[in-house]
This record gives C-alpha cells, structure tokens and sequence, in this order.
C-alpha cells in the first residue's frame, strides 16, 4: 500500500525542516508521541536507529532507521513494528520566501498478522487519513511557532 500527503505552510522553508526535525517538538504534532530513543549511528544520519513510543488507545513501538536525510529535500526512513513495516519519505519544497510545501510519501510493505491484513485491506483509507492529520497538526504548530 501506498499514498501520499501534502500539506503547506506558511512558514519559511529553513524554519519548517527546523520544526520538523526537533525531536523535542514530536509531542506537539503527533498524537500519542511518548519517547524517542536513540539506539545506534549517529543520530539523523543514514544508518542511524532509534526506537520511537506512541501510546495513545495502546502503546505502540517502532524501530526507526535512517535510509536517507538530504533536507531540506528529502528524509527517508525505514519503520518497523511488531505488527507492520513501511517507509516514510518527507519533502520540503520551498514555494515562496514565507510558505513551504511539506509532502509525504509512505509505502507500507509488510503487515504481520491476520487482524492488521484485513485492517489495511478493508480501511486502507485509515493509514492515510492518519499520515494527513498529522501533518495538518504540524501545520497549525509550525504556523503558531515564532
């Protein structure tokens, strides 16, 4: 499965990627975010790995892997969870001095297990509705942040 979201924001683009990348302000834009971890590699950097907790409805942990961090112009990173794994590519593009388009591009390409199969092939619609919220959520935090 794969989709893409996109959101714009009025904000610079050196500003936004900013925002994006502090790991301090995770909490800020995704629902859940707990902790972030970093495991191996230097952190943001390919190769690097971190374990990443959400815990919303229930607790959710990820292994993160850096493929691929050229930002401003994209990020790309491998995520793996007991139940799923997908990659995430983020772009940044700049569409004028003060707005910057961000756009991600997620593939999921394994579902582990009988429930998350018949999930992602009877909702599909769900993962993506999730991606975007997130990023609106980003939208409005970045565009409050001065």
């Amino acid at each position: 499965m794969k989709y893409s979201c996109t959101v714009e924001i009025n904000q610079p683009i050196h500003k936004t990627v900013a925002l994006w990348e502090n790991e301090n302000n995770f909490k800020e834009w995704q629902d859940g975010f707990e902790s972030i971890e970093h495991l191996s590699g230097t952190r943001n950097e390919k190769g690097a790995k971190s374990k990443i907790i959400l815990n919303g409805k229930r607790k959710i942990e990820l292994v993160e892997t850096i493929i691929l961090n050229d930002l401003p112009k994209e990020k790309t990173a491998l995520y793996e969870h007991i139940h799923m794994t997908n990659t995430q590519t983020t772009r940044f593009k700049e569409i004028s001095s003060n707005k910057t388009q961000l756009i991600s591009e997620v593939e999921y390409t394994k579902f582990n297990g009988f429930l998350i199969k018949m999930i992602a092939k009877l909702f599909p619609n769900k993962f993506k509705q999730q991606s975007q919220k997130w990023l609106i959520q980003f939208k409005t935090f970045a565009e409050r942040a001065s």
